[in-house]
């Protein structure tokens, strides 16, 4: 049996290097680490800004779904019971529920929280000044549009006045409402500062961060996660965490899901195995500070309005915890794609990482469907995402690299809308390039290109700034202006055997029977 464990040094009062043992017997034997690698290691946590530098690589625990546990110090888990009397080092036991307690048990979420003060230990909440204005979680007539031109956006430049995660954070659109627990938004964000002193807590719902621009160090009441641009990470309601930036200027995506989680989607007659692995899905392990923080300040998401509560610890002072209601990340560049290997083009939720769902079988509140690097070979197919008008809508997003149904104008950092009903597809260079190669074009590779999708079942309202912006790219329709007509009554010629439009190659009409 494997165990970890983590050494503490009291003078720093931080969780330090990470042991492992074969048997649990060893617990008593481990040696302690040598002074200079401890001072070492300390000196690592607390150099840099926010919350400090993290080390070159991080502990997690893998799986999808899974019963976690983890202590930073070796026995902090009470053993066969979640709230004792007396928590082992005198720790208060904190429960942090995701779902009702009487959700079905294999939809039930929740964790136990083992820390050195609970987090209720704060003064009242206040409504942050000045107030953020540019935040949504309720959709409607009063604060955004309903527009069914297509919409398309440039890359944001990141401002140049000092901005954290908190306040670079925007929403574009959405539907539904956190207070009916039921709906969605998109966000994106701009910044370029760590966040100093401070936790944001989401309470309306679950965030899906996927950044485009610059490393995040996230730090969560369960540990910390390193989130890379190609890398997502899934942010449960309720948790308080803090952003840092190590590579300074940040810019990203965020989906925001109410009243429901991610979950991984069913994969039918694929089988067993394909797209998003459990294996692939990665939680933190147990770290924790004690530390005195004055004036510290925990940002609360409640109804979309802002609210500060100030505190003089750091919420992150939990030595162990348990449960399934915990942060994740996962690599894109894990995902395992399927594709059609004959004639036409998959639809995209082949491609399907996460799905939030909702009580309708296969009708999902917000999938998160990615287009990455892949083969191309299907005959007498046309193999770019064929001209749609979907009941779903969908918002895109471009990681790195070009999109293959965008020649030009879809750039990293950049986004657009198509919403329900509203016609989309390849612009016209992609079309005419297409038909251009003709039946005889080879098997072909997309390479260096990370391309998402979120899509969902309810009809978005947009904001009124992401309307405004001067990033909107208003001349979008015009990449679809210049796509002729190539119909001709003249018999086309045919190369197979196969039937085109219920005639074969000497011209006879096939008629279809019911019976």
């Amino acid at each position: 049996m494997w165990r970890k464990r983590k050494k503490y040094n009291k003078k720093t009062k931080r969780s330090l290097s990470t042991v492992r043992l074969s048997n649990l017997d060893e617990l008593n034997s481990i040696q302690t680490l040598h002074p200079t690698n401890m001072v070492k290691q300390a000196a690592d946590v607390l150099k840099g800004h926010g919350l400090g530098a993290f080390p070159d690589s991080l502990e997690y625990q893998s799986g999808f779904g899974n019963d976690f546990s983890s202590e930073a110090i070796a026995g902090a888990l009470p053993r066969g019971q979640n709230s004792p009397l007396i928590c082992p080092f005198g720790l208060y036991a904190e429960q942090i529920s995701g779902t009702s307690f009487t959700s079905p048990r294999k939809l039930n979420q929740r964790s136990w929280l083992y820390r050195i003060k609970p987090s209720v230990t704060h003064e009242p909440f206040w409504p942050r000044e000045p107030s953020h204005k540019k935040l949504v979680s309720e959709f409607d007539r009063s604060n955004t549009v309903a527009n069914p031109t297509q919409l398309r956006w440039k890359p944001v430049d990141i401002p140049d006045s000092p901005t954290d995660f908190i306040d670079g954070l925007y929403t574009i659109c959405g539907a539904g409402s956190s207070f009916l627990r039921h709906g969605y938004a998109i966000h994106m964000y701009t910044a370029n500062k760590s966040m100093d002193n401070c936790a944001f807590c989401n309470a309306d719902g679950d965030f899906l961060v996927v950044p485009q621009q610059g490393r995040l160090w996230i730090t969560t009441e369960c540990g910390r996660l390193q989130v890379s641009p190609g890398e997502i990470v899934v942010l449960p309601q309720g948790f308080r965490f803090a952003v840092d930036l190590p590579d300074g200027p940040s810019r990203g995506y965020v989906a925001e899901v109410f009243g429901t989680h991610f979950q991984l989607p069913d994969l039918g007659p694929i089988g067993a195995n394909g797209l998003a692995a459990s294996r692939d899905f990665l939680t933190p392990t147990a770290w924790f500070e004690e530390v005195p923080r004055p004036g510290f300040t925990i940002v609360q998401k409640f109804g979309g309005e802002l609210f500060n509560a100030k505190q003089d610890f750091s919420p992150f002072n939990v030595v162990a915890w348990h449960g399934n209601y915990v942060p994740y990340k996962y690599d894109l560049s894990k995902f395992c794609p399927y594709n059609t290997v004959l004639v036409d083009h998959g639809d995209p939720s082949i491609n399907t990482v996460l799905t939030a769902p909702t009580d309708k079988p296969g009708v999902a509140l917000l999938d998160f469907v990615i287009f990455p690097p892949r083969w191309l070979v299907a005959e007498h197919t046309f193999r770019p995402p064929y001209y749609h008008r979907n009941c779903m809508s969908e918002f895109m997003g471009l990681i790195h690299g070009g999109y293959e149904a965008k020649a030009d104008g879809f750039l990293p950092g950049g986004a657009s809308l198509h919403s329900c009903m509203t016609p989309h597809g390849p612009d016209t260079k992609t079309y005419e390039a297409t038909i251009a190669r003709g039946n005889e074009a080879g098997p072909h590779r997309i390479t260096d290109t990370m391309a998402f999708m979120f899509e969902s079942c309810l009809m978005p309202r947009t904001c009124p700034w992401a309307l405004e912006s001067p990033f909107r790219d208003h001349d979008y329709y015009q990449c679809w202006i210049g796509l002729k007509s190539h119909f001709s009554c003249e018999k086309m010629e045919v190369k197979t055997k196969d039937l085109l439009n219920g005639v074969d190659e000497n011209g006879s009409e096939h008629q279809s029977h019911h019976g």
